[in-house]
């Protein structure tokens, strides 16, 4: 059976709602992937919660942003070397049972990590490993679970599937650095781990509960030679995909080192505590759940579209590398969310939309090796950076480098328009 097949009538109530929410929360009214979408929203809120904790925890105890740019080194490094193989697996094998593997080994992650926490002075070496292990995990995680929304929903319905993603995974950005900060004040780093692997018994109990037979399977790839190398020659055939993947290269290894370059922004900058720093996060996942559900509604996207989102996060983080106090970084950096959203929406849906089903695994592979694959290089310098010039550099340098994207996008999809019209 084929996800095309009417929604479930309990759904219709979506239908029948006013106009700005039915476009909006269009894609909710398919069972499997309105359950996919609570139960990431659970686990991912137990994702980010695990993430602001670390990030704190070995700030606290080395004071150094370059100990925090290689803990970001250690997470996301693996992806840069994995993903592009990672995403033959997902095109190979079946979503919904790679997911159960994932997603069972990363709770394994969270309490490897809370059993560490709860130790006595464990080794930083110890979480480091852990970051490491994580990273692999995450480079095959990331792209099934993307993929997997295609399977979920029927064609036109995938932007908005893509957009209510990103929105989902804004509303566990406020609501996992918020809970981060309650508990780190008030019972410690280790429940911060516990809870966020308790989590995930929600991701996998909406596995458990989907309908196999109204997910519309994509095409598996059969196994064969050079599938890496195919990969990225049809990328470099898709105009569309190789000038947002040049953008995104720049943007993922210069602006979207939010892990490294916000904690020490606020509390070497702005000279703000833990609750501080979780709360401006909160901020800015809240400015990037509007810029997701705004997005939401647009039925189509370009490469104008992902350049608009891209300036708009260079002018925010350029605003935001000036600000004052902490009452004023409430403000921009709900700006910055919302550009940053706004951007990666965009760049994430003409990828999903541009690529055919045989491919989708390994281009959106690729895309997560350029978005958060290039923390491993960024992150160490931009640290470095902060620690050798002072911690609003990075941001500026980041505000910069969306920019520079965003006029290399405007010009490239404007020659390749021009050679269109010559031929």
């Amino acid at each position: 059976m084929n996800a095309s097949k009417e929604p479930d009538p309990v759904d219709d109530s979506l239908a029948q709602g006013p106009g700005f929410l039915r476009r909006t929360l269009s894609s909710l009214r398919w069972r499997n992937f309105r359950l996919f979408f609570i139960g990431q929203t659970i686990s991912q809120t137990g994702n980010w919660l695990t993430n602001v904790a670390l990030t704190l925890l070995i700030l606290h105890r080395t004071g150094s942003g370059v100990a925090v740019g290689l803990l970001v080194a250690c997470q996301y490094g693996p992806i840069l070397l994995l993903s592009a193989w990672a995403g033959v697996i997902v095109d190979r094998t079946s979503k919904p049972n790679l997911l159960y593997v994932t997603q069972a080994l990363e709770m394994c992650e969270s309490f490897a990590l809370a059993a560490l926490a709860f130790m006595h002075n464990a080794p930083l070496a110890a979480f480091y490993g852990i970051a490491v292990a994580g990273g692999a995990l995450l480079a095959v995680d990331n792209p099934v679970r993307r993929t997997f929304v295609n399977e979920m929903v029927p064609t036109d319905e995938i932007p908005n599937a893509v957009t209510l993603y990103s929105a989902m995974n804004s509303m566990a950005r406020i609501a996992g650095p918020a809970l981060a900060g309650l508990l780190i004040v008030t019972v410690g780093y280790g429940w911060c781990f516990t809870v966020d692997a308790v989590s995930y018994v929600a991701v996998l109990t909406a596995l458990a509960m989907m309908r196999s037979a109204e997910l519309r399977r994509l095409p598996v790839t059969p196994r064969g030679a050079g599938q890496v190398r195919a990969g990225l020659k049809y990328i470099a055939g898709v105009p569309d995909l190789w000038i947002t993947f040049v953008m995104l290269l720049l943007i993922g290894t210069m602006s979207y080192n939010f892990a490294v370059v916000f904690p020490l922004f606020v509390v070497k900058g702005l000279h703000g505590g833990d609750g501080t720093y979780t709360l401006v996060y909160s901020a800015f996942s809240a400015g990037g759940l509007g810029g997701a559900l705004l997005v939401a509604r647009r039925s189509t996207v370009s490469i104008r579209t992902v350049a608009v989102g891209a300036a708009g996060l260079g002018a925010a983080m350029l605003g935001l590398s000036v600000v004052p106090s902490v009452a004023l970084a409430f403000v921009v950096v709900a700006l910055v969310g919302t550009a940053s959203i706004a951007y990666m929406t965009a760049t994430t849906a003409i990828a999903q939309i541009r690529t055919e089903p045989h491919m989708i695994g390994r281009v959106l592979a690729l895309q997560t090796v350029l978005l958060v694959g290039t923390a491993p290089i960024g992150g160490p310098i931009l640290g470095a950076i902060a620690d050798a010039v002072g911690v609003r550099a990075p941001v500026f340098i980041g505000g910069v480098a969306a920019l520079a994207a965003a006029a290399f996008g405007v010009l490239a999809a404007h020659r390749v328009d021009a050679r269109r019209g010559h031929g």
